[in-house]
C-alpha cells in the first residue's frame, strides 16, 4: 500500500488532580473549545469533549502521526498552561498524572458521543470513581485502584 490510513477513534477521560473541582461553568465551555484546538494542531479531529468539575471525556480521531503518551501530553500540558492565565482562582489547577484510553468501534461512535454530551445528567446518578472503574472492567484492564486517585 502506497501510503498509510488509519481511522482510530478514542475515548479519553482525565481528572482534575486530587479531584479538585476546578471546571465550572465560568471555564469549561473555553476549556474544552482549547482542548479541541490541542487535538487539531496534533492532527487529531475533536468530535465532542464534555465533562463535570473534576473530570472530562473526550471522543476524538486519533492522528497516526504521534504515540498516545505524547498526544496526552500535548492536551493536559498545554490545557492546563492555559486554565492558569485565566483568573487566580484557577493558578492552582493541575490535571491528574494518568488517563484512561479507550477505543471506540466507529459503529459505536454515536452512542459514545451521546454519552459523553450527557455528563451532567449523567454524574447525578453515578460517581467518577464507579463509572471509571465500570470502564476498566467492561475493557478488561488490570487495574491497582491505589494508583487510580492518589494524584
Amino acid at each position: 500500500m502506497g501510503q498509510s490510513l488509519a481511522q482510530v477513534y478514542l475515548h479519553l477521560i482525565f481528572g482534575t488532580k486530587k479531584r479538585q473541582p476546578f471546571i465550572d461553568e465560568n471555564i469549561e465551555n473555553d476549556l474544552f473549545s482549547y482542548i479541541g484546538g490541542i487535538i487539531k494542531e496534533q492532527n487529531g479531529i475533536p468530535i465532542c469533549i464534555n465533562g463535570i468539575s473534576d473530570h472530562i471525556h473526550i471522543l476524538c480521531s486519533f492522528p497516526r502521526t504521534i504515540a498516545l503518551s505524547n498526544f496526552m501530553k500535548e492536551i493536559k500540558g498545554g490545557s492546563s498552561r492555559w486554565i492558569k492565565t485565566k483568573g487566580t482562582q484557577y493558578r492552582y489547577f493541575e490535571w491528574q498524572n494518568g488517563y484512561g484510553a479507550f477505543s471506540v468501534s466507529s459503529s459505536q461512535k454515536y452512542k459514545v458521543e451521546k454519552y459523553i454530551m450527557n455528563q451532567k445528567k449523567h454524574h447525578k446518578k453515578i460517581s467518577f470513581r464507579s463509572e471509571l472503574i465500570g470502564f476498566l472492567i467492561k475493557y478488561d484492564i488490570e487495574y491497582n485502584e491505589t494508583y487510580l486517585w492518589d494524584s
